[in-house]
């Protein structure tokens, strides 16, 4: 699936989404996932994050992120996400989540994933909050 980032380039880090806390980024990406939209999603990432799309495997920057993120839209499913944690120090918070994810496969089968997720945001100047690294496999 080919993703076309460069056509939301002008808007990339623009959100209207709150991100006010390090939950609130995270309830963002649970609706950004459930409804599909890859603009909302990529604001909630700094510029040089990084998305591991499996354990051991990292996606880098705006298209590397894009790229992981369609990947969970395109199995038009619904992502149940729930904050079990978050330790904040200084301006970097470590959130880790319960989730679990339905949707359907690019072969037309169910696909059921769950896991623990470990991610770092980290205060913008404007007060909001990034990833740094989103990892949904935990310490995996």
């Amino acid at each position: 699936m080919t993703t076309h980032i460069d056509s939301l380039a002008p808007d990339l880090y623009r959100s209207t989404t709150p991100r006010d806390t390090p939950e609130q980024v995270l309830a963002a990406i649970a609706d950004g996932i459930n409804t599909g939209n890859l603009g909302a999603l990529l604001p909630l990432y700094e510029h040089e994050a990084v998305f591991a799309v499996r354990p051991g495997t990292l996606n880098r920057g705006p298209h590397g992120i894009a790229e992981a993120l369609t990947g969970f839209i395109a199995m038009n499913g619904t992502l149940d996400l729930k904050v079990t944690r978050v330790l904040e120090a200084s301006n970097l918070a470590l959130v880790t989540t319960t989730w679990s994810f339905i949707g359907t496969g690019p072969d037309g089968e169910p696909v059921t994933l769950a896991a623990e997720s470990a991610d770092v945001l980290r205060r913008q100047a404007d007060g909001s909050w990034r990833f740094v690294i989103d990892n949904p496999w935990g310490t995996k």
